[in-house]
């Protein structure tokens, strides 16, 4: 193993134990890539965020200019300039041996984009929206990590739809920690409807309507889940059984959270070990029925659904 392969390891057992389980699933190869791919993408979160491997957000007070660092560091690495940094030659090597067209890349850091500039979102689209730039173009590029070409887009599309159902699923569990932290990302429209101020999202007074709000984000999030699914069968089984596993585990977060109703942000949603167990076993049944059933009929048309390829 390489160093950069070794340091991207680390990176991904510190910053998100279950990505770390789900890659361990997959072949030698394509593991140390999707590795390499998560300790750029985490990268670059935490120098947006003020975090260390996901962890400890703290106020940066330098946001545009590490936003336009980052910008110049990926078009640098996907020129072929040697990176000075571990995290963009780790990603250089990725990119250049999957064939990670430049606008995906470039696309991710455009996401981050949008948290520095504080924007804020109408309707559920404009949140669909970020939610390609943060996770949907992530899942698009790890298929690409898995083998898919960057012509395939009907299977790309499938990829980034997981991408937007985990961001999704995301925004509904921390609803209430991210307005701490000044990012709203609930589209305005429900807030209007909801009679929730902006400055009040956090506030215990208005968590029956962040149940409401959290239960629509599950609920959108729920077709791109199950679009998702059809595309595992144009995975390596165990590629597929790794993403059958994290969709069966984030999608479960989602069900805890609607479950919990009001008291989901008393302390946060977690799904047990022994969950996470039953979704990786469930994962590994859905990977092989892709492979023998799914293989042998033709997929259903994907449903008329916002998507950005």
């Amino acid at each position: 193993m390489s160093d950069l392969e070794l340091q991207s390891r680390e990176a991904i057992q510190k910053g998100s134990k279950s990505f770390a389980a789900a890659a361990a699933l997959f072949d030698a190869e394509t593991r140390a890539d999707a590795e390499m791919l998560y300790a750029w993408c985490r990268h670059c979160d935490d120098v947006i965020d003020g975090q260390t491997l996901g962890h400890g957000m703290s106020p940066v007070e330098d946001a545009p200019a590490r936003l336009a660092a980052l910008y110049a560091q990926t078009r640098a690495a996907l020129a072929g300039e040697p990176p000075s940094d571990p995290q963009f030659a780790a990603f250089q090597t990725v990119a250049q041996r999957r064939q990670i067209p430049k606008r995906y890349a470039l696309d991710m850091i455009d996401g981050f984009a949008m948290d520095v500039e504080g924007r804020r979102y109408q309707t559920l689209d404009d949140l669909l929206d970020y939610c390609w730039g943060v996770a949907g173009v992530v899942g698009t590029m790890m298929a690409l990590v898995m083998g898919v070409k960057p012509d395939q887009l009907a299977i790309l599309r499938r990829a980034q739809d997981l991408g937007l159902a985990f961001q999704l699923t995301n925004i509904a569990r921390d609803i209430v920690e991210d307005a701490r932290n000044d990012r709203i990302y609930v589209p305005r429209a429900w807030l209007a409807e909801l009679c929730v101020p902006e400055t009040a999202v956090a506030d215990p007074t208005h968590r029956e309507a962040v149940a409401v709000m959290a239960k629509r984000l599950v609920d959108a999030a729920e077709p791109y889940y199950a679009s998702a699914r059809w595309g595992l069968r144009d995975l390596p089984v165990r590629c597929a059984w790794a993403i059958a596993a994290a969709r069966g585990v984030y999608r479960q977060i989602g069900l805890d959270v609607v479950r919990e109703g009001a008291k989901a942000w008393d302390e946060r949603v977690v799904v047990s070990g022994r969950m996470k167990l039953w979704r990786a076993l469930e994962g590994g049944i859905i990977a092989l029925r892709s492979a023998v059933w799914d293989r042998a009929v033709k997929p259903p048309e994907r449903p008329r659904m916002w998507s950005k390829i």
